[in-house]
């Protein structure tokens, strides 16, 4: 083989690996990291405290202050 030859097996083979590696990483970090929820975000228009609930719930008490607050859209 001539010199170009092992030097672009080499950086073939190289960036193989590191495509690899990154595949790998990407499903562990999948299959480990935590999963986003369905829950509704919630805005107290009294007190500003920032809660969650159950994804069937269109209006919800602040565990806070008790008003009832609508879902909090972004």
């Amino acid at each position: 083989m001539t010199t170009s030859g092992l030097l672009f097996a080499y950086v073939v083979c190289l960036l193989a690996g590191l495509t690899g590696l990154a595949i790998y990483t990407e499903f562990r970090r999948r299959s480990f990291g935590p999963t986003p929820t369905e829950d509704h975000i919630f805005r107290c228009d009294t007190c500003s405290y920032v809660y969650t609930d159950d994804p069937d719930v269109d209006r919800s008490r602040c565990p806070h202050c008790g008003t009832m607050n609508d879902v909090f859209t972004f």
